[in-house]
């Protein structure tokens, strides 16, 4: 597959254009970066992988609707009208959105699942820690609020009404249907997400840490591959994995 990359000067990009000139069934038709024309890189691509800015995303389905480019979407951090402008390209063009690409994150979102479904929240409480570089710009990371959609999804709580992102002062007893959010950002950390589940006398822990921006290129690349004659639709990385 002839395959465009956005952000090719970025630690993400580089690691994307690595993954992609060692695939042999993989190609790098071009690139893009800062104030670059972006439709020219894209004409006669088959799929563009885009790990950027949420705020670059508009442009990057405008063009892609033109030039009837597949995508795979990385980037996170984005609004919900810029969610919702995703998903209205979608029908149009087969798109791959997730908040990680690595194949033991995924996992993870399939563990949690099944963990908040067997647990509950009725005895257990549930905690989630994220830790990333101090670069990372958006907080909580995609990832995360990821998988706080699965607890809400499996709890019968919500992100706005029952996530509370950290703790200060005179708390009060933990609410009963209260989901803990910490935040982390220092040092070069690639990806570390916990999620926990507290009750009296056990504790409940799954973890996943990432050391190298590879697992995360390495599955945009597999997602890339596997839209070859996929039809106008939004995927995500479940949807690539099987794990749906």
């Amino acid at each position: 597959m002839n395959i465009a990359i956005t952000g090719r000067s970025g630690r993400m990009g580089l690691a994307v254009a690595e993954a992609v000139s060692s695939h042999p069934d993989a190609s790098i038709h071009g690139t893009h970066d800062t104030d670059e024309d972006l439709g020219s890189v894209l004409k006669g691509a088959d799929v563009v992988i885009d790990f950027t800015i949420h705020s670059f995303t508009s442009h990057l389905i405008e063009s892609a609707l033109v030039n009837r480019t597949a995508l795979v979407i990385g980037t996170t951090g984005h609004s919900d009208e810029e969610r919702a402008a995703i998903g209205g390209a979608s029908q149009n063009i087969p798109i791959v959105y997730a908040p990680n690409f690595s194949v033991g994150v995924n996992t993870l979102f399939w563990l949690t699942r099944r963990a908040a479904c067997i647990l509950g929240n009725d005895h257990f409480d549930i905690e989630v820690t994220e830790m990333h570089h101090r670069h990372k710009i958006d907080a909580p990371s995609g990832t995360a609020r990821r998988l706080l959609e699965i607890l809400n999804e499996e709890t019968a709580t919500s992100y706005d009404g029952d996530v509370s992102h950290g703790r200060v002062g005179i708390t009060g007893e933990r609410p009963p249907s209260q989901i803990g959010m910490h935040t982390l950002r220092g040092g070069d950390v690639v990806g570390d997400h916990t999620v926990m589940f507290a009750a009296d006398g056990e504790r409940v822990e799954l973890t996943h840490k990432a050391s190298s921006r590879m697992t995360f290129a390495s599955g945009a690349l597999q997602a890339a591959l596997w839209l070859k004659n996929k039809g106008p639709g939004l995927y995500d990385m479940q949807d690539v994995l099987g794990l749906e």
